[in-house]
């Protein structure tokens, strides 16, 4: 009888992980979306941090040159001088021109129609306008 009885001791009812599973389950409820949207503002951030790193590189290219890239050159003049280009001083990156953080390459216009270059990220959705995270990340904001 005394071994029956230590064996009904160390044992949870079904009834115990029920409300444990129950418990994990709200608490993952309650936590994952808070979780995940912190990782779209992250990705937006982290675009805006490349946003303006390029603007950066962009603008030591106009110092040596005394020109923006054209939209032609593209970004792609930051890392291999134009053939035409006689002052290139570069490269004004240390690695390739990255993608945003949704994996899209970033979008260069010189000239800019809403400053002298205009340089974007369409974003999570990969298309003009949006919101949130499928918003615009943008150099002229």
């Amino acid at each position: 009888m005394n071994k029956l009885r230590n064996a009904e001791q160390y044992g949870f009812t079904l009834l115990e992980l029920l409300v444990v599973m129950v418990i994990i389950g709200l608490l993952a409820g309650y936590v994952g979306p808070k979780y995940f949207a912190q990782i779209g503002k992250s990705e937006v951030k982290t675009a805006r941090a490349q946003i303006d790193a390029l603007g950066k590189a962009l603008d030591q290219y106009r110092l040596d040159t005394g020109h923006y890239p054209n939209t032609e050159q593209g970004m792609a003049a930051l890392n291999a001088a134009p053939s035409d280009e006689a002052k290139w001083q570069g490269p004004y990156l240390q690695k390739a021109v990255p993608n945003d953080p949704w994996g899209k390459a970033y979008q260069y216009k010189y000239p800019g129609e809403h400053s002298e270059y205009d340089l974007w990220s369409w974003g999570k959705d990969g298309q003009p306008g949006g919101s949130d995270e499928s918003a615009d990340v943008v150099n002229w904001q």
